[in-house]
């Protein structure tokens, strides 16, 4: 990404690394485990597995970049129940292929969205996030944190995952 010339590219840009630790964090655990069962390896019972953990990226992603900004149909309609906030980690693990095209269409996704608006519009509350109070700005500043967020669990899982696993 060139150099940002606006406030909306400051956080695309955070958005772009952040996608980077996630993505590298994704090919460690496939480093580990190249069968990929390690997808479905939880910390404790109860606790999400490394899948959910990032696939919940992409849906995220997803949700605001359609119906939380573009007031707008959600692409992977079968996935989101499973992997939007709130929702239990079930049994049946995605493979790690569909997990890096769910991030990578999520993030055109987002990015065609934040296209169609300018610095101007940081203030602006989009209509489906007005029970919230989050205008654009604060809409950018949680994906920024959010990816970090369960990228940074999914990382110290994985340092659990190989301090229990030799």
């Amino acid at each position: 990404m060139r150099t940002p010339t606006s406030a909306i590219q400051v956080y695309q840009s955070q958005l772009v690394f952040a996608r980077t630790k996630t993505l590298a964090t994704l090919d460690e655990l496939l480093k580990t485990d190249p069968t990929g069962r390690i997808l479905g390896w939880r910390p404790g019972q109860g606790r999400a597995h490394f899948a959910w953990q990032i696939l919940h990226v992409g849906i995220t992603e997803e949700l605001f970049a359609t119906e939380r900004l573009m007031a707008r149909p959600a692409a992977f309609a079968d996935l989101v129940p499973r992997f939007k906030g709130g929702s239990t980690p079930d049994e049946e693990i995605p493979e790690a292929e569909l997990i890096r095209n769910v991030l990578s269409e999520t993030r055109q996704h987002l990015f065609s969205a934040l296209s169609t608006f300018n610095d101007d519009d940081l203030g602006v509350i989009p209509e489906p996030l007005r029970d919230r109070g989050w205008n654009l700005e604060r809409v950018l500043q949680v994906l920024a944190w959010h990816e970090a967020h369960h990228q940074g669990q999914a990382h110290a899982a994985l340092n659990l995952y190989k301090a229990t696993h030799g």
